[in-house]
């Protein structure tokens, strides 16, 4: 165990405590206790005179003489206990003072109000139920290491009551998904995670090896052709939310292991999709945040209040770039890229050009909700193609606070479409088609929309946090404890 030399004494002294609790007949490690119910419910249903019986973590403790205050917390609240040495008896009080900051402890008592207002139990009994071997982080001012809170997200919980309402909004908000699609009849279904073609997005898979099987194996980077699948079966509404992978890069916006839901409508389209997204996304503001406009106080908010903006790729690109981008030769887009700093090699052609000109200029500028719809064919190719223009295809990427939140579909139900674009996508390589999609949308596949949201993303949406790992409980880091200097205990 890598610790510094305080954090070695202050184990040797909460060791030492351990062993004296034991002595006195104290085990340090209790099994269940029940109680009366968690510290906010015993406070919602505060009644003067009323017996209780309560557990949590001490967070403070402030003797005074003969008698003891000191607060207890859980998952819901804090709460005052008053621990007296006339009531306990010497030897329990004795003990009670051997406890530390951070123990778990379970208490017999009787509520009352003291002469300051406070809500208080007056404990008659109590019992060891976790002896804390480490001191928590300095009370006032939290843990501030960004590195350690994702790291020891549990000392982050405990010192920074803010970060478990981010996570209490995330639980509610999966809980909140489930039953608004339910609520319209889609069936919540399971795929696999280990997939023997990573398909249905453009990205690197992390790879592993299936022993029984003797094969090569990919962490999924999407659920996307298995849930066609279920859709050539017969079913009309699906959804799936779990984890997918990608073994790329880590920033303020991307995890390698992330969560998102995907969903399927047989029968519907792009259209079906950004009504449905619409109202999802804007009932569960009202629902998780009581308001339409979300975010921190010191951000720009996002007003979430349907109808959301509508408007075309090319439309955009010719906002920002000028009415003729289109007409322009490939040289002159590739230098306007340049004087814009963009990299922009001599290889690129105008659509690749005109993407990197949207993916770092424009869709940052996004922060309002903003459907993005009509882009190139070769950008999505399981979309199927606008009617009045085939180098186009009826897809919206829905962009929010200037990242992509939510792409949507007019699915491509062609199968021979399908493998011709499939084909080029992967340049030859045969190996990299999926054949069993390819046969499944042969049998006959419905007309259908379908979209994928981001959840990470849409918690950072809700809850204006700037990085996925601050909605993320256990981010991906790098495998290197911190120094013992960078410690937060003190």
């Amino acid at each position: 165990m890598d610790l510094s030399a305080h954090e070695q004494e202050f184990r040797r002294q909460r060791l030492a405590n351990l062993e004296a609790l034991k002595a006195a007949g104290h085990r340090p490690y209790g099994r269940a206790f029940e109680r009366t119910g968690s510290l906010a419910d015993i406070r919602a249903a505060f009644a003067e005179g009323l017996s209780v019986r309560m557990a949590g973590r001490i967070v403070a403790v402030r003797e005074m003489g003969k008698s003891i205050f000191a607060h207890l917390q859980d998952g819901t609240d804090k709460f005052q206990i008053y621990v007296q040495k006339n009531t306990l008896g010497e030897e329990p009080f004795a003990a009670f003072r051997r406890l530390d900051i951070g123990d778990f402890i379970g208490v017999c008592g009787e509520l009352f109000v003291t002469r300051t207002g406070e809500q208080s139990a007056k404990v008659h009994r109590w019992e060891l139920l976790a002896k804390s071997l480490h001191p928590l982080p300095e009370k006032w001012h939290g843990l501030q290491d960004v590195e350690i809170r994702y790291r020891r997200r549990y000392l982050d919980l405990i010192a920074n009551p803010d970060v478990r309402k981010v996570f209490n909004a995330r639980s509610r908000l999966l809980s909140f998904i489930r039953r608004f699609l339910e609520a319209r009849g889609y069936y919540e279904v399971e795929t696999p995670v280990l997939q023997t073609l990573a398909g249905g997005a453009i990205a690197t898979p992390f790879q592993t090896h299936y022993n029984a099987l003797g094969q090569a194996m990919y962490m999924r980077i999407a659920p996307e052709l298995y849930l066609k699948k279920l859709l050539v079966g017969g079913y009309d509404k699906v959804f799936e939310m779990g984890k997918n992978f990608r073994n790329e890069g880590l920033d303020r916006s991307h995890n390698p292991e992330f969560t998102a839901l995907e969903i399927y409508e047989a029968y519907g389209d792009v259209k079906t999709m950004m009504r449905l997204v619409e109202e999802l996304i804007s009932s569960a503001a009202q629902e998780i945040c009581g308001t339409m406009l979300v975010g921190k106080e010191e951000q720009e908010k996002v007003n979430l209040t349907p109808p959301w903006r509508v408007v075309s790729y090319h439309d955009l690109v010719k906002e920002h770039a000028g009415a003729d981008w289109f007409e322009r030769p490939v040289e002159a887009v590739r230098e306007w890229g340049r004087a814009q700093k963009l990299d922009i090699p001599d290889t690129m052609t105008h659509a690749q050009v005109t993407h990197e000109v949207y993916d770092k200029l424009i869709e940052k500028t996004l922060w309002q909700p903003t459907f993005v719809t009509r882009l190139p064919a070769e950008l999505v190719p399981l979309a199927k193609r606008c009617e009045d223009d085939p180098s186009l295809v009826d897809v919206f990427e829905l962009v929010v606070r200037g990242r992509e939140l939510c792409p949507g579909y007019t699915e491509l139900n062609d199968p021979l479409d399908q493998r011709a674009r499939l084909e080029e996508q992967a340049a030859g390589d045969a190996s990299k088609l999926d054949e069993d999609f390819l046969r499944a949308l042969e049998y006959g596949m419905p007309p259908a929309g379908g979209m994928g949201i981001g959840i990470d993303r849409l918690v950072m949406i809700l809850t204006g946090e700037e990085s996925i790992r601050d909605v993320m409980l256990f981010p991906q880091m790098k495998t290197r404890e911190p120094k013992p200097d960078e410690t937060p205990e003190e």
